[in-house]
């Protein structure tokens, strides 16, 4: 279902956008379905991040540009508040094996992702993805 839903979304909307020339900017995409779905079935297959991405591979669109914010699993956890180790998406394990899959990703293309560390003030962090979007456009185009 997950990849129906993402084959749909590319097709409807991001395809026919970038068609007509237009800047397309998603707060989740593919890297972000690999990261996830790669730890929840990580018990289900050798390298299931890698056999997630062979799920997508042909079809899905590689983002020319990834901003990918880390922070400490507990902090992130921390921040949920009550919600804190309720569902299975804000276990600190989890998180740690979800950044460890995006932390991959981001070694295998060190061109395209941007690291920004998210334990900084808002301010910092606003700064570094609004530095990091004026520098990849100055050289894109």
């Amino acid at each position: 279902m997950f990849v129906a839903d993402h084959a749909e979304h590319i097709a409807k909307v991001i395809r026919p956008a970038l068609a007509e020339g237009k800047l397309v900017i998603s707060d989740r995409y593919s890297d972000s379905r690999y990261a996830y779905q790669g730890a929840t079935l990580s018990n289900m297959f050798d390298d299931a991040m890698r056999w997630v991405q062979g799920i997508h591979k042909g079809w899905t669109v590689v983002p020319d540009l990834t901003i990918l914010f880390t922070i400490d699993p507990a902090v992130a956890v921390a921040r949920c508040g009550v919600r804190g180790e309720h569902t299975k998406f804000e276990k600190i394990g989890f998180l740690r094996s979800v950044q460890e899959n995006f932390l991959k990703l981001a070694k295998e293309e060190p061109l395209r992702f941007v690291i920004i560390d998210a334990d900084a003030t808002l301010e910092v962090v606003g700064s570094e993805v609004e530095s990091a979007i004026r520098d990849f456009m100055a050289t894109a185009g």
